[in-house]
């Protein structure tokens, strides 16, 4: 069967770019002892004001007041930008693939992440510079699962649904895809990754 992909999408956290706050946890708890606990708690139960940030609907100096009221205003806005973004680990093992790809499909990213994040935290990453263009929820004004955001990725490709492939590792934003007309994969490690590519005739 012919392959219609001509449009490889990517997420960014957990599939290029795993995350480990643990890593922002440590580093907080070095400065006094179960700060690092009592911010990630304070972080969790507020998960919609993340989100919100997300999608552009709050202000980066807001939610970096909200992120030092959750470490009691014991760390600086720069070090909390710092330890809340660093916490990003390259995962070779798709990152290798980018290259590879580029050859015979366009490259994008589609990514639920926020300016903090991006600025501190991934921007410098080189496999980066394969991806011809970064959909960004923050700046898209939408998060995935919702529709317009994988639509704000044919707007720039100006390509069929269906030629589209999108790789996620939360299932619901995969299938999203799906509903939108495109192939989707929930990315379930890199060797499983190829695999499903090959199966495609992708890879």
């Amino acid at each position: 069967m012919e392959n219609r992909i001509k449009v490889v999408v990517f997420d960014l956290g957990n599939v290029l770019l795993p995350f480990n706050y643990q890593i922002a946890i440590d580093r907080l708890n070095k400065i006094e002892t179960g700060l690092g606990e009592r911010f990630y708690s304070r972080y969790q139960e507020n998960y919609p004001k993340h989100r919100s940030f997300e999608r552009g609907d709050i202000s980066e100096s807001f939610f970096i007041d909200l992120l030092r009221g959750w470490t009691e205003k014991k760390v600086s806005a720069s070090e909390i930008c710092s330890i809340y973004s660093e916490i990003f680990i390259e995962n070779t093992g798709v990152s290798e693939l980018l290259p590879l790809l580029k050859q015979k499909f366009r490259l994008v990213l589609l990514s639920n992440t926020n300016s903090i994040h991006m600025e501190y935290g991934w921007k410098n990453y080189e496999f980066l510079k394969n991806f011809e263009k970064y959909i960004l929820s923050h700046e898209a004004g939408s998060v995935k699962p919702e529709e317009a955001i994988y639509r704000e990725v044919e707007k720039h490709t100006c390509e069929e649904s269906s030629s589209h492939i999108f790789i996620d590792d939360i299932e619901e934003y995969a299938l999203a895809a799906r509903k939108c007309g495109w192939d989707s994969i929930h990315f379930q490690g890199a060797d499983n990754l190829k695999e499903q590519l090959r199966l495609r005739g992708i890879l």
